[in-house]
């Protein structure tokens, strides 16, 4: 009867924490659109939404990993359990970064908007972060389902995302070499087209502890990764 109701404990307790996850995961999921349609349409106000936006989000990973901690030391899970919390700090600690880029996209918006456009740049990373926002929602729903073939689909999508990263690449050096007046606002696109980038592999991220959550085994490490820039990169993370 008590490990019954330790149990039932566990229950209540992880099902708070999960209720905790799929909030931030709403609000980083709409901080990745905003912060997208904020840089197509110039839109510095909504740009700083998306920054201040993002305390939310910070606060909301703080007490799950609390939440978990506590977790841990009252009711000592072992196997599944302890699978599951450490699940929890990790796909919430992706859901943290992934905010963290769609604020720094905010910032540079900012700066962006008052220069003049380049082509459909802005455009083609709304696309990109489309993809990529796309990509979250399967994976927070496999997450919830408890589905490795959800998560293994969305783990394979981000080599897509590495394409239109590349290709994206490429069209900033064409634009920078074509008329140097173009140099500061590439700099700027291509760091916001990085941080996509990055966004997709903690989404990817995500689906692979998924993976690992139902199967009990880690996804294959040699996953290859589409970005081909890494030599001629024109800026660090």
């Amino acid at each position: 009867m008590q490990d019954q109701h330790i149990a039932s404990a566990f229950d209540r307790d992880l099902e708070a924490i999960q209720a905790q996850i799929m909030k931030m995961g709403g609000l980083v999921e709409n901080a990745i659109m905003e912060a997208a349609v904020s840089l197509e349409t110039r839109d510095e106000e909504r740009a700083e939404r998306v920054r201040a936006a993002d305390k939310a989000s910070d606060e909301l990973e703080e007490l799950s990993n609390e939440e978990a901690a506590r977790v841990i030391a009252l009711r000592a899970p072992t196997a599944i359990d302890l699978r599951l919390i450490l699940t929890i700090i990790k796909v919430s600690a992706n859901l943290e970064r992934i905010g963290d880029y769609a604020k720094n996209k905010g910032k540079r918006t900012s700066v962006l908007a008052q220069m003049a456009p380049v082509n459909d740049s802005a455009g083609a990373l709304r696309r990109m972060a489309k993809e990529v926002e796309r990509m979250l929602k399967d994976a927070l729903d496999a997450y919830i389902a408890r589905d490795a073939e959800l998560a293994q689909d969305v783990i394979d999508r981000d080599h897509d995302v590495d394409q239109m990263y590349n290709a994206l690449f490429r069209e900033f050096l064409t634009f920078m070499m074509e008329d140097p007046r173009n140099i500061t606002a590439c700099m700027h696109l291509h760091f916001i087209a990085k941080n996509v980038e990055r966004m997709g592999d903690h989404v990817t991220s995500i689906a692979e502890q998924v993976v690992y959550l139902v199967t009990g085994a880690v996804p294959d490490e040699t996953r290859q990764k589409g970005d081909r820039t890494s030599v001629t990169n024109m800026a660090t993370e």
